[in-house]
């Protein structure tokens, strides 16, 4: 229980119980999928410690959204929860997480008797908010250059390591774009003195 208090402090002890008697805490590895895209919601994931990510599918191209950081939760699952809409986005653990699983029906009913419990998801809306519209400023008038080095810094200081084990494919694959383009792109980052590459991965060399 101190773990939940401690991300969710906000809440009162008796909702704080009543989510130890109904929710798990899950321990989940790495590079794992904890919602699919179509997959109707059935909990409300919040990050007690690691970090997740989560996607939108263009055709054949996906895109990085955000990442749900410690004390955070999916604004995208909880719409799709109230509506008993299928999940129009994908998650995947990006490091080792520790995840809080809300069932969604608890969820409903919580937020009618325990209303500190939508700070919460108040406090999710507005910033997802601001980064799907910084999302959408990069992808049109930021060049992949700028793109790509604020991909990497983001992803250094989130993760905490100056070294990223990540292939081109997998940036592309989360930027939306092409491996050719990035192999090109990454190669003047590198002349330029911002990353150094390795054959298992890339170190950023300043944040």
């Amino acid at each position: 229980m101190d773990e939940i208090r401690q991300s969710l402090p906000f809440l009162s002890n008796e909702l704080i119980t009543k989510i130890k008697e109904v929710s798990t805490i899950n321990e989940i590895p790495k590079d794992t999928e904890i919602l699919r895209e179509g997959q109707f919601v059935k909990v409300i994931p919040v990050v007690l410690s690691g970090l997740v990510k989560v996607f939108s599918r263009f055709g054949d191209k996906e895109l990085l959204l955000y990442y749900i950081r410690p004390k955070e939760s999916c604004i995208m699952s909880f719409a799709s929860s109230l509506e008993n809409d299928p999940s129009k986005v994908f998650a995947k653990t990006e490091e080792d997480s520790k995840v809080l699983l809300l069932p969604v029906k608890e969820v409903s009913n919580w937020i009618q008797q325990f209303p500190s419990i939508n700070t919460l998801f108040y406090q999710q809306y507005n910033l997802r908010y601001s980064e799907l519209l910084d999302t959408i400023n990069h992808v049109i008038f930021d060049k992949m250059d700028k793109r790509l080095n604020d991909y990497l810094v983001e992803k250094s200081k989130l993760t905490k390591q100056h070294f990223i084990k990540i292939s081109h494919r997998q940036i592309a694959s989360e930027l939306g774009t092409a491996r050719e383009v990035i192999s090109r792109v990454m190669k003047k980052l590198e002349n330029e003195g911002k990353i150094l590459q390795h054959s298992n991965g890339i170190e950023i060399k300043s944040w």
